[in-house]
């Protein structure tokens, strides 16, 4: 008999639910993870897996959908424990030696650094896989695909199994099935035309199931792309429009009024992907692609 289960581990991020989650896969005898989250989430995760009676040691393998710190930056741990961690060819060396990434993370967060991400430790080269576009990797009676996505980040990778799609931030930011999603476009690689072909190349898939980081698993797949892909498009136009991020700010928070969005859950988009960093990022897509100066 087959037997397979999806389970979302929230990850509490900053003792708050509903920002990141990791999933847990379990087929035959074996357990995999989906995203690790940053160390200072390890408490809330391995607690999570408790729940479902798997210790670290059963984990075996952990695919991380790219290297930013919210959805990998525990990754090197994991290795560290012994799990295969798989990921995008461009970003798996940054798994191996973090020393860049921390660099880059500590000219955007500086103090902030350890109370949001924890120690980020390197990975032993030899647990470290790097998947191209279509390679697969099996978990027990299943296979998991990865999926070349990029428009969020180069090295970006959606994980596919049957009919459900491992996200990472592809499909963007909804939480608490909120009807407003916000678009993932932290610096310094937001490409629209890219993210528009992968977000086409999900609808494509027709998915039964999205599981996004950001934030839980959505079955309503076809109208949320639909609407995501236009969201991409309508916050690269406004910036193209008016380049100044606080006016920038204002309209995502009229639009979250508009949908009846409590201030409360405002405030948890904010830490999930907050939109003066998106903005930012939005913009210098704009200066390298010559359409603002």
């Amino acid at each position: 008999m087959r037997i397979m289960a999806i389970h979302c581990i929230d990850l509490h991020f900053q003792d708050t639910p509903g920002i990141i989650a990791a999933y847990l896969v379990l087929s035959g005898s074996e357990a995999a993870l989906i995203e690790t989250g940053p160390a200072t989430c390890r408490p809330a995760l391995l607690e999570g897996l408790r729940t479902h009676g798997i210790k670290p040691s059963d984990i075996g393998k952990v695919f991380v959908t790219h290297i930013h710190l919210d959805h990998a930056g525990d990754a090197g741990w994991w290795a560290q424990q012994g799990a295969k961690v798989y990921a995008h060819p461009k970003g798996s060396p940054h798994i191996i030696d973090p020393s860049k990434l921390i660099e880059s993370a500590t000219r955007i967060y500086q103090e902030k650094m350890p109370k949001l991400w924890g120690e980020i430790l390197p990975a032993p080269a030899e647990q470290v896989t790097a998947l191209s576009d279509g390679d697969q990797v099996q978990v027990g009676e299943e296979t998991i695909t990865a999926w070349d996505t990029p428009g969020h980040a180069r090295h970006h990778h959606a994980f596919v199994m049957g009919s459900d799609c491992f996200t990472g931030d592809v499909a963007g930011v909804r939480l608490e099935q909120s009807p407003y999603l916000s678009v993932a476009a932290a610096p310094p690689q937001f490409e629209p035309p890219a993210y528009l072909e992968s977000v086409q190349r999900l609808k494509n898939g027709n998915f039964e199931r999205l599981h996004l980081t950001h934030f839980g698993t959505i079955t309503d797949v076809s109208s949320h792309l639909k609407t995501y892909a236009q969201r991409i498009q309508d916050v690269t136009d406004a910036l193209t429009q008016d380049q100044d991020p606080h006016h920038f700010i204002i309209r995502e928070e009229q639009l979250a009024a508009k949908l009846q969005l409590p201030m409360r859950l405002l405030i948890k988009y904010d830490l999930a992907n907050g939109a003066e960093m998106c903005a930012h990022g939005i913009l210098r897509y704009l200066r390298q692609a010559h359409l603002i100066d």
